[in-house]
């Protein structure tokens, strides 16, 4: 029997560690790469303007996630969806390519976990 790919505790740990940091770097390319007020990326995200000026200033959403040319395309793409407002990154494709990056960076890691 083949284990699951994901369980409560990755979900969590996607949520919790590695979801603010992605936020962080799309917010951060939405006003200073994309040129989008951090009022209207704000509005855009359900977030305060002080919330968006905490993850540009890294003060939010801080950690030392390796952006690789995946992870970097479910960020654009994420983008994307917030200034057309049609969104198609899910929590489940972040976790995949997290997992990815996570077994590349320890081969000893199981791939059902972080």
């Amino acid at each position: 029997m083949r284990p699951p790919l994901c369980d409560i505790m990755t979900c969590d740990e996607i949520v919790r560690v590695y979801l603010p940091q992605v936020r962080s770097e799309l917010v951060f390319r939405l006003v200073t790469d994309k040129g989008i007020p951090q009022a209207k990326v704000a509005r855009w995200m359900g977030m305060s303007r002080a919330a968006v000026s905490q993850y540009i200033s890294k003060k939010r959403g801080m950690g030392d996630i390796d952006i690789s040319m995946d992870l970097n395309e479910i960020i654009e793409a994420w983008a994307d969806g917030v200034i057309t407002g049609e969104g198609s990154v899910t929590i489940c494709d972040l976790c995949q390519c997290i997992r990815r990056i996570k077994s590349k960076c320890d081969p000893q890691t199981p791939k059902n976990q972080i």
